[in-house]
């Protein structure tokens, strides 16, 4: 009994100690032993905890080097005991670092069977997870102290430290299909209810929504398009017309332009005043009627900008969690995907890092249950081929990672034939002034193309039906810009009019 005691004294002052913060690292010992033990005695434990641990999960490095061995034989298919293990042990020459045949019988002696194989597994993964972050803090604080060091490239590094971690860690059980099939259900009467079937957030196309229903949860859709062809143009117009005209809270993060840029292009979209005239004032008496009674259209709307330059996929995590827990935010629009990073995380190629942000972006989708669209560039491609097909985008464009294509649930091309001189498309369209939003990728239903009307001095795509001209008075006729409530025309050019007095502001809550 004495020496019971004496070895279990002997473990517990031998278990290493972490000098940064004078304590025991949060570990589970005896459950390490039961896991490893359990998983020799039960072949089929081991495809309940594969997806939960990993060698790096223990905390002691024999039983490392043993679950490691475990692992191999399992992938390879192989019987699991204590004998093949300690095979599997000599092929890796870690007999003796592990503890050998002793320590093994001693591991299968701890346990009878392995019913809570899974409870201990998810202990073990938690108390790594708490190791993690006193490393990652350990690392912070040692680095803050050090005046050499950068401290943006410090906060960029812990970002994406945990970023890494949070990947790491997020797991989805599966779950029995009855409540999947009642979800469905309950959407598909949602949907017989609503006008013209819609399921998703409306874009205000009506074409577009006829194809997709809307913008679906958890869809990651791409926008993408040469330069000049409008593709930003053609998301700040999805943007207005689903929070002025439907008022459904968007969120916008621009990393090419800053928030007034943003702005000048919603005023000249909203209120049919060209941008240049936004930019310099000089508006005509008609301009500035028309200016006044479309502002309005913007007092308190539901629209959230963000123009953070070099945005990484970590800080839009944080951020778009915040948008959707305390502004309800329904759609999410980054412009655009290449110029994202993933700070701190290491990659061989920016083709590495690209496909990362994509796969985070559809993880995100997902996680938040709301559809994010993020607009892409397209390589040089486009241009150097010949003819009128030639110009039309494809799925192979997409610049620098075909993950984007993959991820994707939606690919949409912003395409303007006029822009290359192409006037007539094969169905006998006039093209000019028009653009096609080409439906390339389609995970859901079908692919198409759909024409809208561009005025780029608007920076506005509609409706064919909708882009109506003006009368004489000014006034927008049949276009859905005369929705709403109006504000009182006596206002006039020069008008002190403060559309935003005593409501949101409109920028993001940080």
């Amino acid at each position: 009994m004495a020496d019971n005691n004496t070895q279990q004294t002997r473990r517990k002052t031998t278990q290493p100690i972490d000098t940064t913060i004078g304590h025991v690292p949060p570990q589970a010992l005896e459950i390490e032993r039961m896991v490893l033990g359990a998983l020799m005695i039960d072949h089929d434990a081991f495809s309940v905890i594969s997806e939960i641990l990993h060698p790096q999960t223990f905390y002691e490095r024999k039983n490392q080097l043993v679950y490691q061995a475990i692992q191999t034989l399992n992938l390879n298919e192989h019987p699991v005991d204590h004998n093949t293990v300690l095979e599997e042990l000599k092929k890796e020459g870690t007999v003796e670092e592990s503890g050998g045949l002793p320590y093994l019988l001693e591991l299968t002696d701890r346990v009878m069977s392995s019913a809570h194989i899974e409870y201990h597994a998810r202990i073990l993964a938690q108390k790594y997870m708490a190791r993690q972050l006193i490393s990652y803090a350990s690392m912070i604080e040692t680095n803050a102290f050090d005046e050499s060091v950068d401290v943006d490239v410090l906060m960029q590094k812990a970002e994406g430290s945990l970023f890494e971690l949070s990947q790491r860690n997020m797991r989805q059980d599966y779950v029995q299909i009855n409540s999947v099939v009642e979800q469905a259900v309950a959407a598909i009467q949602q949907a017989a209810s609503n006008k013209g079937g819609l399921t998703g957030v409306p874009t205000g196309y009506t074409k577009l929504d006829q194809i997709t229903s809307g913008l679906q949860k958890s869809d990651l859709v791409i926008i993408a398009g040469r330069p000049a062809m409008g593709k930003t143009s053609f998301a700040l117009s999805m943007a207005k017309n689903i929070a002025v005209d439907y008022r459904r809270p968007v969120a916008f993060f621009s990393l090419e332009m800053n928030n007034l840029q943003l702005v000048n292009r919603i005023l000249s979209n909203v209120c049919e005043v060209p941008g240049s005239k936004i930019m310099n004032g000089q508006l005509d008496d008609a301009e500035w009627k028309r200016f006044d009674k479309n502002l309005r259209k913007l007092e308190n709307v539901p629209l959230y900008i963000d123009d953070t330059a070099g945005l990484s996929i970590f800080e839009l995590r944080t951020k778009a969690r915040r948008l959707v827990r305390e502004k309800k935010v329904e759609v999410i629009m980054i412009d655009y995907l290449q110029l994202m990073n993933a700070n701190g995380a290491k990659f061989g190629n920016r083709q590495e890092e690209v496909s990362t942000i994509s796969r985070s972006l559809k993880q995100l989708a997902k996680e938040l249950d709301i559809p994010i669209l993020a607009l892409s560039q397209l390589n040089r491609t486009v241009d150097n081929r010949e003819g009128p097909d030639g110009k039309r985008p494809q799925l192979s464009d997409l610049r620098e990672s075909g993950a984007i294509e993959q991820d994707a649930d939606i690919v949409l091309f912003v395409h303007r034939p006029e822009y290359y001189h192409i006037y007539t498309d094969p169905k006998g369209n006039d093209l000019h002034g028009m653009a096609q939003i080409i439906i390339a990728k389609h995970r859901k239903g079908a692919i198409d193309d759909v024409l809208l009307h561009f005025k780029g001095e608007f920076t506005r795509f509609a409706n064919p039906e909708d882009a109506a001209p003006y009368s004489s008075g000014g006034e927008i006729v049949g276009s859905r810009m005369n929705s709403g409530p109006q504000p009182d025309d006596s206002m006039g050019p020069q008008s002190n009019f403060d559309p935003f007095a005593g409501g949101d502001s409109g920028e993001l809550p940080y």
